[in-house]
């Protein structure tokens, strides 16, 4: 069997380029993230540790929400290949100038959450036009293929990412870590000049940007129960279950391993997500029981974020953590196959734009609330009571969307409960 019966999306070069560019930018801007929670824990007193990484989460996800419904709507109306030109350049800047800060040792810390929030600004505006680009890319049989070799390329980079950052501030300092993101975007600028004959704007769309264009794409997500229900889902489930933010508490005073052991920790999740993505690229269209195997595998991700968060063992807290990403990426690609198929592509930039503020908002507010019960409580039970959390959220949200329950690979198509085709709407 060859790479390319394998992986068919990859014949594609426009696809080819995207998602070989984006999994250097990927493990760069996850290298990043780490660095900037454990730049953050450097910059203020243990006991403040808490308030102050899960404030970064709450620093990234105020422009999203914010630009969200309008990053959708420019998705749909112009060219996303230069948007993604743009969006790009405005995150490899804020990455230059964090690494600038960390070079002259400036020790304030509100000049880190400035720059987080501006490259999150710039990212609300990216990630509705290359999650949209995707579609345009690929003939429609092959979108599934395309969705899986996504998620592997996301969760390569979020294991390289992490654990090379891990490596690099021990070795040189974050500072370094914020460089080679920086650097990592040129990739994707490069790719996106070289792609050919790609379409300028979304099928079916004119010029008009506009508030109503903006509510037409927030009454599709919510007139489409299977769609709102995943984003619902997505949410909750991130938001009660997301510790990643205390991981530098417990590299820390908890489990005593320091930078390398948290690099490796980081990685963890993606670890296991790796091996899901690389198992769901010949099992995406098998799944039968769609809906059950989202929600069995969600619950999953609960409980092994409790087991996460008793544990006192390095390696049992790494297997913790690289079931959960297990979990969390079974259930995400068949999410992301549900809304894609379900979603013409004169909505998609909308569609993505609102599910954006549900994938993103869910664990940056998560990590918020996390950060506030870790300062209270500690962080072992604030872990401890989010995986519970999260389970109760997937109960909730099973009980309250029978169409979520009894979805199936036979649906495809008729996303809506109403049985309507969702790509007329």
């Amino acid at each position: 069997m060859t790479l390319h019966s394998y992986f068919p999306a990859l014949r594609y070069r426009n696809f080819r380029l995207l998602w070989s560019s984006q999994l250097v930018s990927m493990a760069g801007s996850m290298m990043q993230t780490a660095a900037i929670l454990w730049h953050v824990s450097l910059l203020v007193p243990p006991s403040q540790r808490g308030i102050a990484l899960g404030m970064t989460g709450a620093v990234r996800i105020v422009p999203i929400v914010g630009f969200s419904i309008v990053s959708g709507v420019v998705a749909d109306h112009f060219d996303r290949r230069k948007i993604m030109l743009l969006t790009q350049t405005g995150m490899a800047f804020c990455a230059a100038s964090l690494a600038a800060l960390a070079f002259a040792g400036v020790r304030t810390l509100w000049p880190v959450y400035v720059l987080a929030a501006l490259s999150s600004a710039f990212w609300a505006f990216d990630g509705p036009s290359r999650q949209s680009l995707i579609p345009n890319l690929v003939p429609r049989e092959i979108l599934p293929n395309a969705i899986s070799l996504n998620t592997i390329m996301f969760e390569i980079a979020a294991i390289a990412g992490p654990a090379l950052g891990g490596l690099v501030i021990a070795w040189r300092g974050v500072a370094w870590a914020y460089a080679f993101n920086a650097i990592s975007f040129l990739f994707v600028i490069a790719a996106l000049f070289m792609m050919r004959d790609v379409p300028r704007r979304a099928a079916g769309t004119g010029s008009e940007v506009s508030l109503h264009a903006a509510l037409e794409g927030l009454r599709f997500v919510f007139r489409t129960p299977l769609i709102r229900a995943t984003m619902l889902l997505d949410f909750f489930a991130t938001f009660f279950a997301s510790a990643t933010a205390l991981l530098p508490i417990f590299a820390q005073d908890v489990l005593h391993v320091g930078a390398r052991g948290y690099g490796f920790l980081s990685a963890a999740p993606s670890a296991g997500a790796l091996i899901a993505a690389a198992a769901m690229v010949p099992l995406a269209e098998r799944i039968r029981r769609r809906g059950v195997v989202v929600l069995g595998w969600v619950v999953v991700y609960g409980a092994a974020t409790v087991a996460f968060g008793l544990s006192r063992s390095f390696w049992l807290t790494f297997l913790c953590l690289a079931i959960t990403g297990v979990a969390d990426t079974v259930s995400m690609v068949i999410r992301n196959l549900v809304r894609q198929l379900a979603t013409p592509d004169s909505m998609r930039g909308r569609m993505t734009s609102v599910n954006m503020v549900f994938f993103m908002g869910g664990p940056q507010l998560g990590e918020l609330e996390a950060g506030l019960v870790a300062q209270a409580f500690g962080a072992p039970l604030s872990v401890v009571t989010g995986g519970i959390g999260c389970i109760l959220a997937v109960l909730w949200t099973a009980w309250r969307t029978p169409a979520l329950r009894r979805y199936r690979r036979e649906t495809m198509g008729r996303e809506d409960a109403g049985g309507h085709d969702a790509a007329a709407q």
